[in-house]
């Protein structure tokens, strides 16, 4: 991993402990703890967010949320065993990270809708990399957060 560093701020840092954060309050938010999730921090950047509960309709799948960097959030379903897991839909809307309310209302919307039907493309909210970009829309972690410049009210 390559990390920028510039104006005194070492924005891969900040942005691997934001992302961090940020994906501990989305499992928290939709009932899981942090050792349920993973992070990827290569580019494109991603999270994983295991959870212990199945769809009706699939009762022999994991049901996942992943968040990239590029499309946002997704829900997946992993088939038990060995296999490749199914995108059942996108958060989508205007931000690439939503609050983690707004992940949960989507969880469970799928939950109770099931999942969209018809064929649907992934949002495509940015290009992977620069993560500059993102790094002050993410939660600010420990005293170093006060070297940043901005961040929203998390």
């Amino acid at each position: 991993m390559n990390t920028l560093i510039g104006f005194g701020r070492d924005i891969e840092y900040h942005f691997a402990r934001g992302l961090r954060a940020y994906l501990a309050r989305v499992a928290r938010a939709v009932g899981v703890g942090f050792e349920s999730c993973s992070l990827d921090l290569d580019v494109p950047a991603s999270g994983y967010v295991a959870l212990d509960r199945t769809l009706p309709d699939l009762p022999g799948h994991d049901l996942a949320l992943i968040w990239d960097e590029v499309h946002g959030w997704s829900a997946v379903v992993e088939p038990a065993g060995a296999g490749t897991a199914k995108v059942l839909g996108y958060l989508g809307g205007p931000e690439i990270l939503p609050a983690p309310r707004a992940v949960a209302r989507f969880l469970e919307v799928l939950r109770v809708a099931g999942p969209p039907a018809g064929s649907f493309r992934p949002p495509v909210f940015r290009a992977a990399g620069h993560h500059e970009d993102l790094v002050d829309w993410l939660p600010v972690t420990g005293p170093e957060g006060l070297l940043r410049p901005s961040s929203p009210a998390w």
